[in-house]
């Protein structure tokens, strides 16, 4: 089944308010095997809506409307769906009571606005609301089904749980969709594509493959198609076993899984604890791991050493190695991780000396130079990374680089 998406409303369409309905429903229909064909945002105008279900109906199995159901004159879109689907309007009783009911528990006098929340297109099946004014409403034209809810999204979600998608699930259209994520840290999108661009080209015609890169890492995503639920499951996860061959260092998780967090559970595996040492992150690294329940037990703490003085007095960084090499190199970021795990005491730690910019650079060190140090039970590294001009981005990616080289090392000392 193929579907399309309607929101109705100029708050959309100026920026006032972000269209989350969208998101949320195209996350529920595609867990429910239906395929999102488009998303369209419309004006507060007859024609325009008109348009939209009409190019709707020509390329979609289903169509879903939001937005514009409300008691005031903006509110167009009833009177809309029924010059569409060419009918009237009538009183529902039921919704009517339930307008009724609802306004008297809250001590809402009723005027003739909220009692017209009760009339609805004749030729459609009124899906009862019991979390607001406005019903949905279900018509079908041309084997095509056509669903309008409140833009409001508790109410929209009401509705698409209790009325739409046990009613979507029995309609013999629906095919089983599985998706899997694999989150890769450490190959740009187009080195990633050309490692693994046999076996891309090997994938099973049911499965597709999207790149969905960002600054730290790149996720890919299989789609796998069909209509037997375990066949596609079974597919997906051996096609993602050749691909743990093919870059076995870089995959660090699947689906919502973070950085953080994976390592956070081998630190749990190990029975280790961290503590980090930062400078150009500026704390970054620690709020990455403190976002993650149960860090308290592998997490001891850490030290923001901006100024060269607190690498010196609290993490033992030498004055002369300071002078001699800067704060940006290997022998400070070495110091640095060194001092991170002699003064939390802790079983591994993490460093980072860097220039995140746009100022403190030079023709030898240019913006986006980092140090990153992490040291274990029997092993220390540095490696020097280069990354953009941007000092937001250098700062992210320069944390999510440290937590990775800590995840390798964890695993490297097994």
């Amino acid at each position: 089944m193929k579907a399309e998406i309607i929101t109705i409303g100029d708050e959309i369409l100026i920026g006032q308010i972000v269209d989350t309905n969208s998101a949320w429903m195209s996350e529920q229909l595609n867990l429910h095997g239906i395929e999102v064909y488009q998303i369209t945002s419309v004006h507060d105008d007859r024609e325009h809506i008109l348009r939209a279900l009409a190019d709707a109906e020509s390329r979609a199995d289903l169509v879903l409307i939001t937005g514009g159901l409300g008691p005031t004159k903006d509110d167009i879109t009833k009177k809309t769906l029924c010059d569409y689907f060419e009918c009237g309007m009538i009183v529902n009783e039921q919704v009517l009571r339930q307008v009724t009911s609802m306004l008297s528990r809250r001590n809402i006098r009723i005027n003739q606005l909220n009692q017209d929340q009760a009339l609805v297109p004749e030729k459609c099946t009124v899906l009862q609301n019991a979390v607001g004014t406005a019903p949905g409403m279900w018509f079908e034209k041309n084997n095509v089904i056509f669903v309008s809810m409140p833009g409001v999204p508790f109410e929209m979600e009401y509705l698409m749980e209790k009325e739409i998608l046990p009613r979507l699930q029995k309609n013999s259209k629906a095919q089983s969709i599985h998706h899997q994520t694999v989150l890769v840290h450490g190959l740009p999108e187009s080195m990633l594509a050309e490692l693994i661009e046999g076996w891309e080209l090997a994938l099973p015609s049911f499965i597709k493959l999207a790149y969905l890169p960002s600054p730290f890492m790149v996720r890919l995503r299989l789609s796998a198609y069909g209509t037997d639920p375990n066949l596609l499951k079974e597919e997906t996860a051996c096609q993602i076993d050749k691909l743990k061959g093919l870059i076995p260092k870089n995959i660090f998780g699947y689906n919502n899984d973070t950085l953080a967090g994976v390592t956070g559970k081998l630190l749990v595996e190990a029975k280790a604890t961290l503590g980090v040492a930062e400078s150009c992150t500026g704390g970054y690294i620690a709020h990455l791991i403190t976002l993650n329940p149960g860090s308290s037990a592998y997490f001891k703490g850490g030290v923001v050493s901006y100024d060269n003085e607190i690498k010196s007095s609290v993490l033992g960084v030498k004055p002369e190695t300071l002078a001699a090499f800067g704060a940006v190199s290997k022998e400070v970021a070495l110091e640095m991780v060194k001092g991170a795990k002699n003064v939390l005491q802790t079983d591994y730690a993490i460093a980072t000396t860097g220039i995140a910019g746009p100022d403190g650079w030079s023709a030898e060190k240019p913006v986006g130079t980092v140090w990153i140090a992490v040291t274990g039970k029997h092993n220390i590294l540095a490696e020097c990374y280069n990354f953009a001009n941007n000092r937001e981005r250098n700062i992210i990616r320069s944390a999510q680089t440290a937590i990775n080289m800590l995840r390798q090392l964890i695993i490297d000392e097994k």
